[in-house]
Order: C-alpha cells, then structure tokens, then sequence
C-alpha cells in the first residue's frame, strides 16, 4: 500500500510518502529540490552511477515512521547535498530545510 501526506517543516508543507512492502517499509520525504530517504536509499549508487544527474539526497537509517525520519540524524548524502550544505548527522527537518 502506498500512503502519501502533507509534512510540514517550518512554514513549508513537503510531500512524505510510505510505501509499504512486504517485510519493509520504504518512506521519503521530498522537497522540489530534492528528499530524504530510509536506509533503502543507495547514496554511493547515486554518487558513482547517477552523478551526472546531480541528485540531491539525504539517507536516515533505522526509520521506520514519517515522524522518525523527520528527527533522525543523516547516516550519508549525496555529493551535490553536501555542496548545498547537507551534511552527516544533521537531521532530516535541518537537511530539508537546506533543500527548499
């Protein structure tokens, strides 16, 4: 099943969406720039094989509720989230605020 909800982050209102599989749960945040992900998230392969495409990304690990995500420290971030300023161990509300 697949849920999306309003998350609000300051005065912005994000897009979360949680998509439930079996055994695991996946859950991200997005802004128009770019999200935050659970621990699904691949950030060498967005790195190494996606580079060209300048993701902005940020990985949390051990989520497993919209809510978590928001205050969990980023575990790692893309090359072109951390030249916005996104850095590891910010949270995912600091890293999304960076993002809008």
């Amino acid at each position: 099943m697949v849920t999306m909800e309003p998350i609000v982050v300051g005065e912005h209102v994000l897009v979360g969406v949680e998509v439930k599989l079996p055994k695991t749960t996946l859950l991200t945040i997005n802004t128009s720039k770019g999200y935050i992900m659970c621990g699904a998230l691949d950030v060498g392969l967005l790195n190494e094989k996606l580079g060209d495409r300048k993701i902005i990304a940020a990985r949390a690990v051990g989520v497993r509720t919209l809510e978590q995500l928001l205050h969990a420290p980023m575990e790692s971030v893309t090359t072109e989230a951390e030249a916005m300023g996104i850095t590891v161990g910010m949270t995912g509300v600091e890293a999304l605020l960076k993002m809008i």
